[in-house]
């Protein structure tokens, strides 16, 4: 039997398999709350190594979609409470995804309807998700964000750590810093999205400092061993782009290296689209991150099937493997990859919002036969 079945550690947190649950935003958390639904969903996914939750607002300005969860109230934390002792119930284990999504949100989510923030006041050519009067969905147009000035970062961080001992609280194994995808860390990093003049911008040291300021709060909070964190390189999800990205990304995982953290999270290529959507050394970031003293699990994701997530693990690759849409439609994806069991189609139409149909109802074999 493939490693990738076999039991491992990250960290302080120990997995069943090498099989982890990618975070997917569904929009199924009203009030930023989540409720019965969410706990069905993500007890059902237990099986998987690990569960990375859908990304989720560390505080109301950090929130740039509808209807997805937060950790920032009362409600919220209770919520996931409920989730995280149902997935420790079905033997599995669970971190929750810290996001802070910058320029890509709406006014209309906003705390007073203000501009959302960024490293930036230049609009993302990117789309969100917002809910009617009626109660339909709709993606529009991002709103124009305002730059932070640099005395209200130190303001994010703490946002960060409150977010982090909240996740704790309740029930997280672990946490997990949103760093891709065009997100307000990912806002800062690129050089094509950072055009800020002070200690946050310009050279590569600069614009990566506010990442590792969150690190340092995140894990001086809830301890190394339970904090971790996802890059995608090249991806050009929220309109995120950077000349250099391999000069880039190689400084952030050296410096991540001083840190004993769970894993480090690297998205391949396009974050849902092509693996080679740009040229990219992926094996040398890895080398540069062993050769940096980092002791991290590295965790690949982006398009993986059974045979692909094999190989990567048995080649030292990778650690661990992340699955994102398969595990939508194949709530036990990780007996059907070691049978090597056809997978259920994904239903593309109900992906955002909406109930139960295709979010809680996806058979398992056993219901199948």
């Amino acid at each position: 039997m493939s490693k990738l079945f076999e039991p491992t550690k990250l960290g302080d947190i120990s997995l069943a398999n090498r099989i982890v649950m990618a975070p997917l935003t569904r929009n199924r958390s009203p009030n930023a709350v989540p409720n019965d639904l969410n706990v069905k969903y993500y007890a059902q996914r237990a099986t998987a190594g690990l569960i990375i939750t859908e990304a989720t607002a560390i505080t109301h300005q950090g929130q740039g979609y509808a209807d997805v969860p937060g950790l920032y109230t009362k409600e919220a934390i209770d919520g996931w409470k409920k989730v995280t002792d149902a997935v420790h119930a079905n033997g599995g284990k669970i971190v929750v995804q810290m996001w802070h999504v910058g320029r890509i949100s709406h006014t209309t989510l906003q705390p007073n309807g203000g501009k959302p923030v960024s490293s930036t006041s230049r609009r993302a050519n990117a789309k969100t998700y917002l809910v009617n009067s009626d109660g339909t969905g709709a993606f529009a147009d991002v709103s124009e964000p305002r730059a932070l000035e640099a005395s209200e970062i130190p303001g994010i961080i703490e946002d960060y750590r409150k977010a982090a001992r909240a996740a704790i609280e309740a029930g997280f194994d672990g946490v997990e810093i949103h760093g891709a995808n065009g997100y307000l860390i990912d806002q800062f990093l690129r050089a094509d999205v950072n055009d800020r003049t002070d200690q946050y911008g310009g050279s590569i040291e600069n614009r990566a400092r506010f990442l590792f300021e969150v690190v340092d709060a995140v894990t001086k909070e809830v301890g190394a061993g339970r904090t971790a964190i996802r890059v995608s390189p090249v991806t050009p999800s929220g309109d995120a782009s950077d000349p250099h990205p391999q000069a880039l990304f190689t400084y952030v995982v050296e410096g991540l290296a001083k840190y004993g953290l769970a894993y480090i999270h690297v998205v391949e290529g396009q974050t849902g689209g092509a693996r080679d959507f740009l040229p990219f050394d992926y094996d040398a970031l890895h080398v540069a991150y062993r050769a940096a003293g980092g002791k991290a699990a590295w965790m690949l994701n982006n398009g993986y099937n059974r045979d692909m997530a094999i190989e990567a693990v048995e080649s030292g690759k990778a650690d661990v493997v992340a699955f994102g849409k398969p595990f939508i439609s194949n709530p036990d994806l990780v007996r059907r990859l070691k049978e090597n069991a056809p997978l259920s189609a994904l239903n593309q139409a109900t992906l955002y919002g909406g109930g139960a149909n295709g979010y809680a109802d996806y058979p398992t074999l056993d219901e199948v036969a």
